[in-house]
């Protein structure tokens, strides 16, 4: 350590030790007292959305406290624009353009012309009125088409807010 900063040899180390792409780190639930089980992602899949070409399965998620660590460029802000993309309004009435900018535009032979991310819930709680243990979300999107699941069947995006407003 230098003047109260760690040396150079030091920071190298830690930047070598970074993680590509972004990865999910769980941390075990904070234990409360009186706390019922609470509803939490169990599983998020993204594919061809913005920078993620591949299908990529982010599991485990924690019922507790989760953090997303990476390298700039990694994917970090892509993974949680993807959790936005089903869960908010952020994304909606949006041009070609917009829709374009959604798929990922990477250097490959085929052209990205879909994509979607598909979230599952643990519903053990049943927080979500479905008499399921666990809720499956998609959200698919192409140059003119946006496509809602529940559980494998196509809904309209007022079921799926009115399903979000009733966990509460």
């Amino acid at each position: 350590m230098v003047g109260g900063r760690p040396s150079d040899q030091y920071e190298e180390s830690a930047l070598s030790q970074a993680h590509v792409p972004a990865k999910l780190e769980s941390q075990p639930p904070v234990s409360r007292s009186n706390s019922l089980t609470e509803m939490y992602i169990k599983t998020l899949t993204i594919h061809g959305f913005k920078s993620y070409r591949d299908q990529v399965a982010i599991e485990p998620f924690s019922p507790g406290h989760n953090v997303v660590v990476g390298r700039n460029g990694s994917g970090k802000s892509n993974f949680f624009a993807a959790i936005r993309f089903v869960l908010s309004d952020a994304y909606t009435a949006m041009t070609r353009e917009e829709r374009q900018a959604l798929l990922h535009e990477g250097v490959s032979v085929a052209t990205t012309l879909s994509a979607y991310v598909e979230i599952v819930f643990d519903n053990s709680d049943s927080r979500f009125p479905t008499g399921k243990d666990e809720v499956v979300l998609r959200r698919t999107i192409g140059l003119k088409k946006d496509e809602y699941s529940l559980d494998k069947k196509s809904v309209q995006k007022a079921d799926v807010m009115n399903l979000l407003e009733s966990a509460g």
